[in-house]
């Protein structure tokens, strides 16, 4: 099993979950991050950390963000891995909990 970051994460990408992460698994795109399911050890770390509540297990991902599976296994591939906290867009806050936000995501 494997962890996954939903859209709500899109426009906001506040990067918590990635200072608890130990197996660097999380990588960085323009407005979103994804998580690398081959790296991902499942040690369940990342979820609580998420400010957004963005961040799901393979096993609880509801049935409507269930695409972010794909998503996050390819875009994992595509983006460069992030190690460290960064400050979130000024306007992260405004995104948090908005709707349909996937036309939005950068790639």
């Amino acid at each position: 099993m494997t962890f996954v970051v939903t859209e709500n994460c899109i426009k906001c990408k506040y990067t918590d979950c990635v200072e608890v992460c130990p197996v660097d698994c999380f990588h960085e795109g323009p407005n979103f991050l994804v998580i690398d399911p081959e790296e991902c050890i499942d040690c369940t770390l990342c979820e609580p950390e998420c400010p957004a509540e963005a961040i799901f297990a393979e096993d609880d991902l509801p049935e409507d963000q269930a695409h972010f599976k794909a998503i996050n296994a390819q875009l994992s591939k595509e983006w460069p891995v992030i190690t460290e906290r960064k400050e979130p867009p000024a306007d992260a806050k405004d995104w948090d909990g908005k709707p349909d936000k996937l036309a939005l995501l950068e790639r």
